[in-house]
């Protein structure tokens, strides 16, 4: 062994964001006692070995880097001298290659790929002089890589040991979208208890496993596979091979150490029958998924299906273990704003599963969205906050059993047990009831909202629909939405409060529970309210002007008809006469419904999913309007736009409510109302007949419509008619949505 082999080094192992004890408690199981935790990672001190012993086996490391210099370094002249008084020939040998990354934050010298090639020549300088044949940059693969961190002018220059960050494991031989990087992976495991699940013989199942990052990570554990030997096996490049002062002897003894291990592993995780198992919806992820545990050796101990999530359930053999998955959390914005992403379904049957067939398991969650969690009807034991990339996520920790459960349907609270508050929502309720009676008797409204959050402590908005079923005329149904209270207000008092609301709400209208429906509406990043919530499938028939329009109040987050545009779908109607119309994003077609009735020659309804377009068809039938001359299509509306030529000039009315944000899994790229609403309009008005018109709704609060870029020529008439299509009952709220009247000039 050299004096370099047998030294004492300080070392410095990187980790993501907020895994740096997690990082440390793992050195510390490998030996390295002294491993303290610091900014973005871990320091620790020992030999080579020590090194390569967190190299082959750290789950969760990112880098294992060697400091080889520390020098004050406040402009590149600075740089170049002190890297070029280091003793380079003692590192790399001559005509080899090398690599240089820096990272410079609140120095003098701000761009780092300047800084890197000052650190570059003052090696290759230093060479030159020396007579010596300079090294050659290769960023792929170099014989040595080299990492300088400035921070406020104050340089440490590291060797990496490392390489290829170690998240690549060389397992990956399949992408999908996303993927969940694996030494993130190994810390869900790690923070999950996935080690003592396993010790004790419980299984575990990754529902919406992707390429398979969990059960493989946690394969990998179960059976003491070091992630660093896939790494030499599979030809993923390390760093400290190619430095003169690697030591060989003791890299090639931890690797045989590592080889011996595995194969005990495997050889134990067969006997003891370990179950380990992912699936997912789509047959092509779940197939590559497989093509990535093949390739991780894993074959025949980790297993992947394609299946859907609402059908996951243990198998035989299978009393306890880890249900542990990353969702998908997307991104969301709030009422009305969205279209089909279904993330609140996605967590709702996540939630339905676990507490009806997991009972007596752990399950962990991460998602980027912890509202989301909150539909899952399970109560969190802990979490952690983890960053994916730079997304700050939780790690929700659930133990399945009757008490984690959270009641789906808050119970209301009896009279006795009220607060004074309770009365104060009940003679709002009533004064509101009241100023609109008349007016909803001379418009002949039936669904219309009663109450939005006018008292504070009581956070609803509160919507009466009533029934069109000839049986039951007087039947009326209560749809009430909870916001979600702020961060600071004590959960067990706003449930309280959304108890005795439940209770006031029910005697003040005089409407049975069966027919009182309630939710909690967050608001979030992204699509809203197209999410499915449940599968009850009841539809009940309401009334609006004269039509029969169907709704679901248990299903998803909205009901299918959105009492803000009632005034919008009556203009529709009144513009409707004798005109083509086409509704694009028609979601449940309540618009075309109305044009139908109005007199239309035709109407043509656009919209991705074939969950609203039925709908639409249903709302169509039901008010006798079917057949060839009014058409459903499911297509992406930008697609469908640009590809409608045989449609130019035809539509003399063009309805046009877009989502506001939209990153569907059906879309190609995403769409985002305000930065896209230009594109959008301009494709509308090539359908639009020259005597047509076309209004553009949006329900996105600080939506500014670009008049300028949209009509450079000032040949369009743009009304803005917001004002005049917020209906009365709406009016506490006149931002709910915008509303705009576009047509050619003569």
């Amino acid at each position: 062994m050299t004096a370099a082999a047998s030294a004492t080094y300080a070392f410095f192992a990187s980790a993501a964001r907020n895994l740096e004890t997690l990082l440390a408690e793992e050195l510390r199981g490998l030996g390295l006692a002294d491993a303290k935790e610091t900014r973005a990672g871990v320091r620790f001190s020992g030999s080579l070995a020590d090194a390569y012993r967190a190299l082959i086996w750290s789950r969760v490391a990112s880098r294992v880097l060697l400091p080889l210099a520390e020098f004050d370094a406040p402009d590149a002249d600075t740089l170049y001298a002190c890297v070029r008084d280091i003793d380079w020939a003692a590192h790399l040998a001559p005509g080899r290659t090398l690599a240089v990354h820096l990272d410079a934050v609140r120095s003098g010298i701000g761009h780092g790929h300047y800084g890197a090639l000052k650190v570059k020549d003052a090696i290759v300088d230093q060479f030159r002089e020396l007579g010596l044949e300079r090294p050659d940059v290769d960023t792929r693969r170099p014989d040595l890589g080299l990492r300088c961190q400035l921070f406020r002018d104050h340089a440490t220059l590291s060797l990496d040991l490392s390489g290829d960050p170690l998240h690549r494991r060389g397992w990956r031989v399949q992408e999908v979208a996303a993927p969940l990087k694996e030494n993130l992976a190994a810390a869900v495991l790690l923070r999950a208890g996935w080690s003592e699940i396993a010790a004790a013989g419980g299984a575990l199942l990754d529902p919406m496993c992707g390429g398979g990052s969990l059960p493989i990570e946690a394969a990998l554990m179960a059976a003491d596979i070091a992630p660093g030997l896939l790494r030499t096996e599979l030809d993923v490049h390390w760093g400290c091979t190619g430095w003169l002062g690697h030591d060989a002897p003791a890299w090639d003894a931890l690797l045989a150490e590592a080889r011996d291990r595995r194969a005990a592993g495997l050889a134990r995780l067969a006997k003891r029958g370990l179950h380990i198992r992912g699936s997912d919806h789509d047959p092509r992820v779940a197939h590559a998924a497989q093509a990535n545990a093949k390739h991780a050796g894993l074959a025949g101990h980790v297993h992947f299906e394609r299946r859907e999530l609402a059908d996951c359930t243990p198998v035989a053999g299978e009393t306890h273990g880890l249900v542990v998955t990353n969702p998908p959390y997307g991104e969301r914005l709030g009422a009305n704003e969205g279209d089909t992403s279904e993330l609140p379904a996605l967590y709702a049957t996540l939630g339905a599963v676990l507490r009806g067939r997991f009972d007596g398991w752990r399950a962990a969650v991460l998602t980027g969205n912890p509202e989301l969690g909150k539909v899952m009807g399970l109560r969190a034991k802990r979490f952690h906050t983890l960053y994916n990339g730079p997304i700050e996520c939780r790690l929700l920790h659930f133990e399945i059993s009757p008490e984690a459960h959270v009641s789906d349907r808050p119970r209301p609270l009896p009279p006795a047990e009220r607060g004074p508050g309770a009365e104060m929502l009940a003679n709002r309720l009533r004064k509101n009831q009241k100023a609109l009676a008349k007016w909803l008797r001379a418009e002949g409204i039936t669904c219309y909202r009663l109450y939005d959050a006018d008292l504070p402590e009581y956070a609803l908005a509160v919507d009466v629909y009533g029934s069109a079923d000839s049986q039951t005329p007087e039947r009326r149904f209560v749809h009430a939405q909870e916001y979600a209270a702020p961060a600071d207000v004590d959960p067990k008092a706003a449930r309280r409060r959304l108890r005795e609301a439940i209770g006031v709400i029910g005697e003040v209208l005089a409407v049975p529970e069966q027919d009182m429906f309630f939710k909690v509406r967050q608001r979030q990043r992204g699509a809203a309210q197209y999410e499915r919530l449940g599968q009850t499938g009841r539809f009940h028939a309401v009334a609006e002007d004269g039509l029969r329009l169907l709704v679901n109040f248990e299903d998803y987050l909205d009901t299918g008809l959105f009492l803000d545009h009632r005034d919008t779908r009556r203009l529709v109607r009144e513009l409707a006469h004798g005109r083509h119309v086409l509704n694009l994003f028609c979601y449940t077609g309540s618009a075309s419904v109305h044009a139908a009735a109005g007199g239309a020659r035709s109407t043509t309804s656009v919209d991705m999913s074939r969950t609203y377009l039925d709908w639409a068809q249903r709302n169509l039938a039901l008010n006798g309007a079917s057949g060839r001359d009014h058409q459903l299509i499911q297509a992406d509306c930008l697609d469908w736009l640009a590809n409608a030529r045989a449609y130019r000039g035809r539509f003399g009315l063009i309805f046009l409510d877009p989502p506001t944000f939209s990153s569907s899994k059906r879309m190609r790229g995403t769409f985002d109302v305000q930065r896209d609403h230009v594109a959008l309009i301009q494709g509308a008005l090539d359908l639009l007949a020259p005597d047509g018109e076309l209004i553009f709704s949006t329900n996105r609060r600080r939506f500014r419509l670009d008049a300028e870029a949209l009509d450079p020529a000032g040949a369009l008439e743009i009304s803005d008619i917001s004002l005049a299509t917020i209906p009365r009952d709406f009016a506490r709220n006149p931002h709910i949505h915008q509303c705009w009247r576009l047509r050619r000039r003569a």
